[in-house]
């Protein structure tokens, strides 16, 4: 690891770099720890550190964003799957294709419709903090 005292911004050591991809891998700090050849405890007093949690949590965003792009990937796929069943021939699984894309529709809707309410509130607080800056100014 780089010594606290050092510039914002320093690359972590190579052991450094283990240990996020281990935490990453890993379901506990031992194992983590295990897998890259460090002490727990060490592994321990590195995620106390502030550089190293910023580091670790952009890793995990990171594999999140992965994993999100994998999912948008498969929906394409996923609905494809669900229209060929649609037809079938097997009563349940049309049925259920139907309800999944019905419900998911649904969802879609109401997602768009709170997206958009959403962007008119924090317009309309926009414009109002824009009404009280202009007030305060001009008193």
């Amino acid at each position: 690891m780089t010594d606290s005292s050092r510039g914002h911004g320093e690359k972590l050591s190579r052991k450094g770099e283990q240990a996020l991809a281990a935490l990453l891998q890993h379901a506990t700090i031992k194992d983590a720890a295990q897998a890259c050849d460090i002490s727990e405890k060490s592994l321990w007093r590195w995620l106390q550190r502030e550089d190293f949690q910023k580091r670790y949590r952009e890793a995990q965003r990171a594999v999140v964003d992965g994993a999100i792009g994998e999912l948008q990937a498969a929906t394409v796929e996923a609905v494809k799957t669900l229209r060929r069943n649609l037809t079938c021939g097997n009563a349940f699984a049309e049925n259920t294709a139907a309800t999944t894309i019905l419900s998911q529709s649904l969802k879609a809707v109401e997602m768009q419709e709170l997206q958009s309410r959403t962007e008119r509130l924090e317009q309309m607080l926009e414009e109002e903090k824009k009404v009280k800056t202009w007030a305060s100014k001009s008193r």
